[in-house]
């Protein structure tokens, strides 16, 4: 009788079974990692701040002190990684380390509640999520905080399923460490806070649990709120630069009709963003996985509130307070965390249309998740246009105008490496801050319309060259006068060069030829 009874299935090795993912996650970002550049996402910001920082290494305690509107821990990881890696690919190279190793708190997550395979699921997803192959391919902050996060609701898991201290205090040290990192990890503190107190038999635990998670969160926040507070007199200072800064986006956005497609697309963004991103299959499937939990594990709603309370936070500021605008890359915490989910929706289809449609859906799923990320990428690449430019902010390749590359190949091999000086034009699409970045020169050297005291610092420098763009500010300015190919700036006359495309405009000053 005992041989009729089935054996249990065993799980492979979980050494074995991550190192396969990892693989898994590096080989799609190592096939892009030589083609992608640092264009989305302030990468090329926080490596010239991470520069700066490495020049004179010190503990940054606030907005004034080298962070900018920038959590500091991404600056000294990027900063110490200068000291063997050049400034194009450092930050890369950092995002590119933990973008992979992404999967080993996604794989613990999943596979506490579902299993093993459950976890190869979410992570093959996962390693073909084509956003996601952008953010660890560039520098900035993104595919790092994503780790920090994932590894938070990992050990959040194990506290709240265990009942132990010790995750419970690992997941708000970890907490700690995303908060240096981005400010929207700052939200979960009071957001996974409150989730032990909910759906808890032993309410006293409940209670034990959130206020010493609560507590635990506090340092490196009141830490660098202090910091502000000294520095600014506004303990949220850079939080407040950041609200500042998309206030006035909104606004300059215009009203009427273009303002209520803003909001619209407020309401669907991060919907959206999952369906397009993850592709349709995953995303679809990870829902619907997400409603069964939520009706049937009550264990689970944590994890499905910690994906939609902050969704619906910046969804009603976008759509309904009009002073936020979200972008792909802020959605990627919520967006992940359909992940765990896929498999159990997967089941769900099973049941309510039988074994065939969940393969049939399970294989067309698989299909879109690769076809859907390579054909956005070979697009986006290095073609520039109207809808290219608007999808490459989610594409996994990541190129910069061509005519602005140019640009910057040229003047790096004239202007730089010959020991030469240049003006630098401002742009409303932040042209001058990638162009600046890939040109390389020394801020001794370069005399940028974005920083103050421009007319004093031109006239000491007397550049030799001058970068122009097409509705940059430089033309705005009282003392240039633009005539046809001639450029003057006070009394300095810039004469246009030759070979090079809109939206860029390279000059030469005629008493240097």
């Amino acid at each position: 009788m005992l041989s009729a009874v089935p054996e249990p299935e065993r799980e492979p090795s979980p050494r074995l079974l991550l190192g396969l993912l990892l693989v898994a996650a590096l080989v799609p970002r190592l096939v892009v990692f030589p083609v992608n550049e640092n264009l989305y996402g302030d990468a090329v910001v926080r490596t010239e701040l991470a520069e700066r920082w490495l020049k004179e290494p010190r503990l940054i305690r606030s907005f004034g002190d080298g962070a900018q509107q920038f959590g500091p821990l991404h600056l000294y990881m990027v900063g110490a990684v200068l000291k063997a890696v050049d400034r194009e690919h450092a930050g890369r190279a950092v995002s590119l380390l933990f973008g992979v190793l992404s999967v080993v708190p996604l794989f613990a997550l999943t596979r506490r509640y579902w299993g093993w395979r459950a976890g190869v699921w979410a992570c093959l997803a996962f390693s073909a999520w084509g956003l996601h192959l952008q953010l660890s391919t560039t520098a900035a902050s993104e595919a790092v905080a994503l780790f920090f996060m994932l590894w938070v609701f990992a050990l959040f898991a194990q506290a709240l399923e265990e009942n132990r201290f010790g995750p419970l205090f690992g997941a708000a040290m970890v907490l700690n460490l995303a908060c240096a990192l981005r400010y929207d990890a700052w939200m979960y503190v009071p957001l996974l806070a409150v989730m032990p107190l909910l759906w808890r038999k032993d309410k006293v635990a409940g209670v034990t649990m959130a206020v010493a998670f609560g507590l635990l969160c506090l340092p490196f926040p009141l830490w660098w709120m202090q910091g502000n507070e000294l520095a600014h007199g506004d303990p949220l200072y850079p939080i407040s630069y950041i609200d500042e800064f998309h206030r006035g986006w909104v606004a300059s956005s215009g009203g009427g009709g273009k303002g209520l497609w803003m909001r619209v697309q407020g309401l669907g963004f991060w919907p959206a963003m999952a369906l397009f991103t993850l592709t349709p299959g995953v995303a679809l499937l990870g829902m619907a996985g997400m409603w069964k939990a939520w009706r049937e594990r009550l264990e689970l709603r944590w994890l499905v509130l910690a994906a939609l309370i902050p969704a619906a936070y910046y969804t009603f500021r976008a759509a309904v307070l009009f002073n936020f605008v979200p972008l792909g890359r802020f959605t990627v915490t919520q967006v992940v965390l359909l992940l765990p989910f896929v498999a159990l929706g997967a089941q769900a289809c099973a049941r309510a249309w039988g074994e065939r449609a969940r393969q049939v859906v399970a294989g067309g799923s698989i299909a879109l998740a690769v076809v859907m990320p390579v054909t956005l990428g070979v697009s986006t690449f290095r073609a520039d246009g109207r809808w290219r430019d608007a999808l490459r902010p989610v594409s996994p390749t990541s190129t910069n105008p061509q005519p602005l590359m140019q640009a910057a190949r040229w003047l790096k091999a004239e202007v730089t490496e010959k020991g030469k000086s240049l003006v630098l034009d401002s742009d409303d699409r932040y042209l001058d801050l990638q162009l600046g970045f890939f040109v390389g020169l020394p801020d001794e050297r370069v005399v940028r319309m974005r920083w103050p005291e421009f007319r004093q610092r031109f006239e000491q420098a007397q550049p030799e060259f001058l970068v122009r763009f097409d509705g940059g500010a430089l033309t705005r300015e009282p003392s240039v006068k633009l005539e046809g190919r001639t450029l003057m700036l006070g009394d300095v006359l810039y004469v246009e060069q030759d070979g090079f495309s809109a939206p860029v405009h390279v000059y030469l000053r005629k008493q240097a030829q």
